[in-house]
């Protein structure tokens, strides 16, 4: 079942879920954060790490990864160049209750300029923060602001265990701590 605000704000509070956690929607001029009616709107971090290629030829392997195609760069925004990504972080920390699903979308404001964010789902047990796949689909450089909304989570609560958690498969993104290239 989907969860409303009432819920998300108790575990956030009570069992550390969502850390830091903010318990209202912040707009002030920002692309806005925080608790909403059925999600959580998650902030992205100062930390990018720009993909930049070498040449034509680079094939990007998810199982042999280049560090070496990416950038690191530190700030209060990114510039994602035209048809291209980034990786960034979230702001928040989470931790998942064994039987929490969370899924995340992008926000509006961003998509609306053809800007597309990927996470893949939060899984029951799964702890850290979380790493954003965000794409520039326009022929346009594309600006990221640190600090501020960039995506959405949903929550889905079971009202049965499931049998394995993230954590009991030992999966290899818990507690990561700094955006993760793939593993």
């Amino acid at each position: 079942m989907l969860k409303p605000d009432s819920w998300i704000k108790k575990m956030a509070l009570e069992y550390n879920m969502i850390k830091p956690f903010q318990p209202q929607q912040i707009k002030n001029n920002n692309i806005s954060y925080g608790l909403s009616s059925y999600g959580y709107d998650i902030r992205i971090a100062d930390e990018f790490k720009i993909f930049k290629g070498s040449d034509k030829q680079d094939i990007i392997d998810p199982k042999n990864i280049k560090p070496a195609l990416f950038e690191d760069f530190k700030g209060a925004s990114c510039i994602i160049p035209p048809n291209t990504f980034i990786l960034a972080r979230s702001l928040e920390y989470f931790k998942m209750p064994s039987n929490v699903l969370a899924l995340c979308t992008g926000k509006s404001t961003y998509a609306r300029i053809g800007v597309i964010v990927n996470v893949t789902p939060l899984e029951p047990s799964w702890e850290g923060y979380l790493t954003i796949a965000i794409s520039n689909t326009s022929n346009s450089a594309a600006k990221l602001y640190a600090n501020e909304g960039i995506a959405q989570v949903v929550f889905f609560e079971s009202d049965e265990q499931c049998q394995v958690t993230y954590a009991d498969r030992k999966g290899k993104y818990q507690s990561q701590k700094y955006i993760t290239l793939p593993k």
